[in-house]
């Protein structure tokens, strides 16, 4: 699994950008992909995730102005972010994860044995 990310940049609070990454390496055993981001000095937290069968995870904080989006053809992921402000600026790293899940209330987990692969961090600034 390689992961290539584009598409950060500075937009004003309000304002739209779209994040793509390309998984161009293997697929084989690749079950959910998505985006998290890291604040400077925090740790690095979830954004949005979707499973193969398009299930979605989101954070509470982007719930309603972000959508993630799969490509299984293409082997891409998407992220569409509306309404941006100071908040949501921060390094964005594309993600996949490659091992099993499981599925409980609507949503999914890592199961047993599993690797997290991580793209290059892509910058959103926003600033006006």
């Amino acid at each position: 699994v390689q992961l290539q990310a584009s598409g950060g940049g500075l937009v004003q609070p309000g304002g739209s950008l779209r994040l793509s990454c390309a998984n161009t390496g293997s697929t084989f055993g690749v079950n959910a992909m998505g985006w998290f981001r890291q604040f400077p000095g925090k740790q690095r937290e979830l954004v949005a995730t979707v499973a193969n069968d398009g299930t979605t995870k989101y954070a509470d904080s982007v719930k309603g102005r972000f959508t993630v989006s799969r490509d299984n053809a293409k082997n891409t992921v998407s992220l569409q972010m509306n309404s941006l402000q100071s908040e949501d600026a921060a390094v964005y790293y594309c993600y996949a994860h490659q091992g099993p899940l499981s599925y409980y209330k609507g949503t999914y987990y890592p199961e047993g044995k599993y690797l997290e692969v991580w793209g290059q961090g892509t910058l959103v600034t926003v600033s006006s």
